[in-house]
């Protein structure tokens, strides 16, 4: 139920079972951590784009109809499929972007969060319902906390909120609102803008910026510093700079 679509320069990840809303089944997370690690060992790919099929929903969560509780300890290993998903687009090396074209609930909602760059259509409704069915989104509170207001996060954890698309953005959860019909040429604009520039200077930049997330202010300070070094050695660091002041496009070479 996910379909891999490579258009150069980006990778498009869609949860194709729109009559159920893209639920999240143990098959499409291991299909889709499988897709983020070819997307990033495909040199041809720069971008990496998340979506659901449809225009109801992005994903309305985990498959709660494939025995989720009939054997909890047994299936304890496969429950991790989603932490694995998302070890795999942190360190994938190259952007993010979720296309939110519906509901994002649950898993649904981490897995759109977790993305560097969150695109939601304004009818989109995005949240955490699993506490009305005695359940706890678990896994997506790493994601969430790091994006969003820790009291915010859990009351809407606690409460079993959903939020429109202009209140996840508010608190952080999107980036970006906007009218239906302009989700995808957002999204191609954002798409055609990150693949202009330099993918090793993306890369490492992107990678700091998470290293970083939980460090102490000195600490973090003192990783940079290497960093700024490691970029200004790199070739694209000296292309860019000579195509500044040539005043024509850089040609970027990755490295």
């Amino acid at each position: 139920m996910l379909r891999y679509e490579v258009d150069v320069p980006r990778a498009t990840m869609t949860i194709d079972d729109p009559e159920r809303r893209n639920p999240l089944s143990n098959e499409v997370i291991s299909d889709l951590a499988a897709a983020v690690d070819r997307a990033a060992s495909d040199p041809e790919v720069r971008v990496l784009v998340f979506t659901g099929a449809g225009d109801r929903a992005f994903s309305a969560g985990g498959d709660l109809s494939g025995g989720f509780v009939d054997t909890p300890v047994a299936a304890h290993a496969a429950r991790g499929a989603l932490a694995e998903l998302f070890r795999s687009m942190r360190r994938c090396g190259k952007p993010t972007v979720a296309r939110v074209n519906g509901h994002a609930l649950g898993g649904g909602l981490g897995l759109a969060a977790a993305c560097d760059i969150v695109v939601a259509a304004d009818h989109a409704r995005l949240g955490t319902p699993e506490i009305s069915i005695g359940l706890w989104p678990m896994l997506i509170s790493a994601v969430l906390q790091e994006v969003m207001p820790r009291r915010a996060a859990l009351e809407m954890m606690l409460m079993g909120s959903r939020l429109s698309a202009h209140e996840a953005r508010e608190v952080g959860l999107v980036t970006r609102v906007v009218p239906s019909d302009e989700l995808d040429a957002v999204v191609d604009q954002i798409v055609t803008t990150l693949a202009s520039r330099s993918p090793a200077t993306l890369r490492m930049g992107r990678d700091a910026f998470y290293t970083v997330a939980d460090m102490d202010f000195d600490t973090a300070l003192q990783h940079l510093h290497g960093g700024l070094t490691a970029i200004a050695a790199t070739e694209d660091a000296v292309e860019g700079v000579a195509a500044f002041l040539q005043k024509r496009p850089a040609e970027w070479r990755g490295r």
